[in-house]
């Protein structure tokens, strides 16, 4: 029998083996597939512990040893029935055993047999054994791999920084506060002496003569450093800073760690490193170095911080003298964001107080400039350069230091490097066929906000550059468009100059800075915007002939910024600009501006209606215009707005048709166009209907358009398409814009009842199609919305509850269509199913909380609209996976914020829902409450209070001698005893937020509590003692006082002066 068994492991091992190497080796996905599903199940398979250590053990492939490797790993981090302290304390023995016994391993299974350990030491680090923590020696761990050969030491230094990785990140799996207690625990006791141990073993290696071509010593320290660098980069306070905010990002090093940071050697360490490593490992020295500049600056006094400055800008200097690394990519991005850390952390008068500040500020400027006269390398790395630059001339003014700062003879060159190399590379880029960085405009933008404070530096010096270099560029281009005989080439190379010029002449007009200009400025701005309006004159002139998209879009960034700068309710109109432009061009004032600006809208919508991004762009443009209080007044007055206004057909604005090439998604700019025109419109609306009825003439004949075909058995589909989602999404645009009560009544008078059923219609026959149905869908949203009280209907008018009707028909008939879709595909989900319902969620809650149906007359007078509503939203909600209401933040927030509303006012609903659903909905509150977006986290919060507060009010009713409550209201009260768990784990959730994690909304966390600790009383006793034992004994008696003082004088109820008594413990 023994023998049989054995036969059968090793059979058994063997189809694992085969299994590894067609999972990981085969090119047959269906191989594959099967493969992964086998493995699969040998995982949750009863004996997958033991056939892992068999594998170990027996295996011969690698692939093999993975599997265990990655089995344990899914094995030892489960939450539901996890495995006994003994046995995770085995498997880290023999792990650790294991890698010490096989040193050469392949590098993927000791990778994750490395992983196994860092998860079982960071899921059990507060795990003990006879009052030890047996799980937190991790050094004594590793001792003994330091000890032995050069594998063993890579092993060793690799164990400790997959461990400080692994207690440096969340996961998904594992409550965030029980994350942050860990790795708060791991960076006070073991942190500093793992940082201590890299640094030492680094001055050893540094002491040695090491052959870096050996792969295992090359090996070695590139593991040293990635050990420091996770040191350094460790969360030590619980940010969890997002990695896009690269450049203000501050090391909170703790104040024990100070000595490391007072002694000069750590920091000279690294910059020798630097000097002695090759390129393969020099990148993560400066990478150690970018975090050893960033720590806070409370980490010193100011003599310290001043004598650290120094040292570090020694270090900097020195590179700068010797740059022989600096060619290669990664040594010169890493040193880029070294440079910018100078100025994130330090401030400029500190700065000009170093000794050798004049040589270092020069040999930065070369630096600088060198590197953007060689524009096409490493242009990711400009940005850092740019950023230490615009830090530097913002800080000009509120320098109060005596030391020369000598910015005024250096920006000037970083500008005018940036400018001419830009419009250099322009030839190159169009002779080579290269990448256009004028195609990114994220990029471009982003580099002309930070050159904008640049160039306002030494401004004098910046204008006559642009001036000069504009002059040149446009006479170029003229005598080529005069020339016969000029090529195409020649042309397109000065207008990609002429797009470079005009983009940086609208940043820096945008860098003005209104406390900091002078009347010499505001000339000089006024000479830069009269040559940009002479040149839209010039290429505006041959848009009948040719244009350039590229030109175009610079114009509009032009506008922009003059528009934010020179036009509005603050600007003032004695400006030397205003003047300049008087005696150039003949505006005189703001008005004669203005016309400028609509005659350009004008133009772009006439030529480039088929161009999606100039057209959107131009519509922001007109949008931003009617937005100004003062501005909108004087546009209405002009000829051309009237124009506008009158005639905004397809045949003057041509993006306004139906093109049967263009994607519906396409019409969206229409919405921003006549939010514009609805702004101007109201400006002299007032009462008049005739004027509203002209103005929806269009319109008006489209929707008699879209009926007339939707009346017929065969029309042409694609065609009523268009129509009607140009028309609705025109709609939403002008019921965004009439936000007082007048003008949009006379809308809502003008769409009921006449064109509703065309609406409910399209849901009907084009449900499965969201291209249509969500603008459809949008625009009801939008005519429900109780904005600045404009549906306010008299008090004899029954049109608040018929709007209501049809919203209500609207969802049920929406909702009960979509789910009959069945199955759809995880990567289709949103676009067919999830964004339609989310919009029905929002039109929902705002119909509900707009404050204009009394919704008891519903069921008085045995209207089914309410229930309909309420109940297709549950059916919607159903068909939602939990995972799916926190994957798309449109929808967990349009979902959350209905359930607000209904628990405050549908408690009644809520109540008489089956257990199930009430399961659902409370489960979904508990996860929302640990969401990462504020303001699901706050409706989870709200909600939650709503609906503790109506199971306390039962519940006092109930043991009160009264007659017995309604049936539902029983059968709520029945599900939430049957089970408490629920109400309990909520409970903990809110409480060790407050308490362990930094909460951002700490006053909506509070508000839920008090009624979820009356509802559990014994529960938050054990759960209050739990807390405070768990707390170090230092710290446990403070914790329990104040617990107490959260409960002093408080009351066994839940009415509002009880709850103003309520104040949050001071933790």
């Amino acid at each position: 029998m023994k023998w049989r068994k054995m036969a059968d492991h090793v059979q058994g091992l063997a189809q694992l083996e085969i299994l590894c190497k067609q999972l990981y080796e085969t090119t047959d996905t269906a191989v594959r597939h099967q493969a992964e599903k086998a493995l699969v199940e040998f995982t949750n398979s009863p004996d997958c512990l033991s056939k892992c250590q068999l594998l170990l053990e027996r295996g011969s492939s690698s692939y093999s040893q993975l599997l265990a490797a990655t089995c344990l790993s899914k094995l030892v981090s489960r939450t539901s029935n996890p495995l006994p302290l003994e046995q995770r304390i085995d498997i880290r023995n023999y792990v650790l055993n294991y890698l010490a016994t096989r040193p050469k391993l392949a590098a993927f299974v000791t990778q994750a047999l490395i992983q196994l350990y860092a998860r079982i030491t960071k899921l059990g680090w507060f795990d003990c054994q006879k009052d030890d923590y047996v799980f937190r020696n991790v050094i004594a761990d590793v001792t003994r791999f330091l000890q032995d050969s050069v594998e063993h030491c890579i092993i060793g230094v690799t164990i400790l920084s997959q461990l400080t990785n692994e207690i440096n990140q969340a996961d998904t799996t594992h409550p965030l506060t029980k994350h942050r207690k860990i790795a708060s625990s791991f960076r006070d006791s073991s942190l500093f002496d793992i940082f201590t141990l890299s640094c030492n073993l680094l001055k050893q290696a540094s002491g040695k003569n090491l052959n870096l071509n050996d792969e295992s010593q090359h090996g070695l320290l590139m593991q040293l450093l990635k050990l420091s660098y996770n040191c350094l980069n460790f969360d030590f306070i619980g940010t969890s800073t997002d990695e896009s905010s690269d450049d203000l990002c501050t090391v909170q090093i703790p104040t024990s760690w100070r000595s490391a940071f007072l002694d000069s050697s750590t920091l000279q360490l690294f910059f020798n490193l630097y000097h002695s490593l090759p390129p393969s490992l020099s990148p993560l020295v400066l990478s150690c170095l970018v975090q050893i500049a960033s720590v806070r600056r409370s980490l010193f006094n100011n003599a310290e911080r001043a004598k650290f400055l120094s040292h570090l800008v020694d270090g900097v200097k020195r590179i700068l003298a010797n740059p022989q690394c600096l060619p290669d990519p990664n040594n010169y991005h890493e040193f880029c964001r070294l440079l910018a850390r100078l100025k994130s952390n330090y401030q400029l008068g500190e700065l000009v107080k170093v000794e050798n500040y004049p040589e270092v500020i020069r040999l930065i400027a070369n630096f600088t400039v060198t590197s953007l006269q060689h524009w096409e390398f490493a242009p990711n790395s400009v940005h850092y350069l740019l950023s230490l630059w615009q830090r530097l001339a913002a800080s000009v003014p509120y320098v109060k230091a005596t030391e020369p700062h000598l910015l005024e003879t250096y920006t000037p060159e970083v500008t005018k490097a940036y400018i001419t190399s830009r419009l250099e590379s322009v030839h190159v880029i169009l002779r080579d066929g290269l990448e256009d960085p004028l195609d990114d405009a994220g990029l471009v933008q982003q580099q002309l906000d930070q050159l904008s404070t640049i160039g306002r530096c030494e401004y004098e010096k910046t204008c006559a550059l642009l001036v000069q270099l504009f002059d040149q560029a446009a006479q170029t281009y003229q005598e080529l468009l005069q020339s016969t005989n000029s090529s195409a080439a020649d042309v397109t190379v000065q207008e990609g100059r002429l797009t470079w010029l005009v983009y940086i002449i609208g940043a820096v007009i945008g860098g003005r800075v209104s406390f900091a200009s002078t009347d010499e400025q505001d000339a000089m701005d006024g000479e830069l915007v009269c040559r940009v309006l002479q040149l839209m004159n010039l290429t505006d002139s041959r848009l009948a002939q040719a244009g350039n998209e590229r030109l175009e879009l610079a114009m509009l960034s032009f506008f922009e910024q003059f528009r934010k700068i020179y036009i509005g309710d603050q600007v003032q109109k004695s400006s030397k600009l205003y003047r300049r432009l008087s005696e150039v061009l003949g505006l005189n004032d703001e008005t004669m501006v203005l016309s400028v600006f609509i005659g350009k809208i004008i133009t772009n919508l006439k030529y480039w209606g088929q161009c999606e991004p100039i057209t959107s762009k131009t519509l922001q443009l007109l949008n931003d215009l009617s937005l100004g209080y003062s501005s909108v007044r004087k546009l209405v007055k002009l000829s051309a707005v009237q124009f506008m206004l009158n005639n905004h057909t397809s045949e003057h604005f041509s993006f306004l048709g139906v093109n049967n090439q263009s994607n519906l998604s396409d019409m969206r700019c229409r919405t921003t166009f006549y939010t514009a025109l609805g702004r101007l419109l109201m400006v002299d609306l007032g009462e008049d209907e005739d004027q509203f009825e002209q103005f929806m003439l269009p319109l008006t004949a489209a929707f008699e358009a879209v009926a007339q075909m939707l009346s017929t058995n065969t029309f042409n589909e694609q065609e009523a398409k268009r129509t009607l989602v140009g028309l609705v999404r025109d709609l939403r645009g002008i019921a965004f814009a009439f936000n007082a009560k007048t003008s949009f009544m006379m809308l809502f008078d003008w769409i009921y009842p006449a064109y509703m059923p065309i609406l409910q219609r399209a849901i009907e026959l084009w449900y499965h199609d969201p291209a249509c149905t969500t603008p459809v869908l949008k625009l009801m949203a939008e005519l429900v919305h109780n904005r600045s009280q404009r549906l306010q209907f008299d008090v004899s008018s029954p049109n608040g509850i018929l709007l209501f009707r049809e919203t209500s028909k609207m969802i049920t008939t929406y909702g009960n269509r979509i789910l009959t879709l069945g199955e759809v595909p995880k990567d289709q989900v949103y676009g067919v199913k999830l964004k339609g319902v989310s919009v029905c969620f929002a039109m929902l809650k705002a119909v509900l909380s707009g404050n204009y149906v009394n919704f008891g007359v519903f069921r008085l007078y045995g209207d089914d609209a309410l229930d309909n509503a309420l109940q297709t939203f549950i059916k919607l909600l159903l068909s939602i996976p939990h995972s799916d209401l926190l994957d798309y933040p449109k929808l967990s927030q349009s979902f959350y914020s209905l359930l607000e509303v209904l628990t405050q006012d549908h408690m009644n609903f809520i109540s008489s829902l089956e257990p199930h659903v009430v399961m659902y909905i409370l489960s979904s509150i508990s996860e929302g409450l640990t969401a990462l977006d504020t303001m699901v986290c706050t409706g989870c919060c709200s909600s939650l209070d709503h609906i503790v507060t109506y199971l306390f009010k039962q519940l006092s009713r109930s043991t009160k001698k009264r007659p017995t409550p309604m049936a539902t209201d029983d059968r709520f009260l029945h599900i939430m005893q049957q089970h408490p768990e629920m109400i309990q784990q909520m409970l903990s959730t809110v409480l060790n937020i407050i308490i362990f994690e930094d909460c951002r909304n700490q006053w909506s966390m509070s508000r839920p509590l008090l009624g979820l600790i009356l509802l559990n009383e014994k529960y938050f006793a054990d759960l209050r003692n739990s807390i405070v034992s768990s707390q170090p004994p230092e710290k446990q008696q403070a914790m329990h006082l104040c617990f107490e003082n959260l409960m002093e004088g408080i009351e066994r109820n839940l009415l509002t002066k009880n709850r103003d008594r309520w104040v949050l413990p001071p933790v």
